[in-house]
């Protein structure tokens, strides 16, 4: 189920306390969300002052509701990690490892509470 999604809805708090709420592609790998995204993100700058997050997958008939702690992680300080570069790649065509559209920043969000959880897949 999760890894079959593509889009995942992100929420982050803006620094006056407001939610931000977006969708986003996204992959799960590894237990773990990864979503890419620009320097000057919206969503960037609240994770980077305030690492909390949720995410949810819109499926009503098998909704996932998560809390987590999300990972900044820039492309111009090291490379990727190769599972998600793969998945990124296998799902939109899209190899985050070389964009030069300004998509240096990867999300990771560490799953710390399910409110919903769908069934089990190999990835999860």
């Amino acid at each position: 189920m999760l890894e079959a999604q593509k889009i995942v809805w992100l929420a982050t708090c803006r620094p006056d306390g407001r939610p931000h709420l977006t969708p986003i592609w996204h992959r799960f790998v590894a237990g773990r969300f990864w979503m890419c995204a620009t320097a000057d993100a919206v969503k960037v700058r609240n994770l980077r002052a305030n690492p909390s997050c949720s995410v949810a997958l819109g499926a009503i008939d098998q909704p996932a509701v998560a809390e987590g702690v999300a990972r900044v992680h820039d492309r111009r300080q090291g490379p990727f990690p190769e599972a998600v570069i793969a998945a990124f790649l296998d799902a939109f065509d899209w190899d985050i490892d070389a964009d030069d559209e300004g998509y240096t920043q990867l999300i990771e969000i560490e799953i710390t509470r399910w409110l919903y959880r769908p069934p089990r897949s190999a990835d999860g």
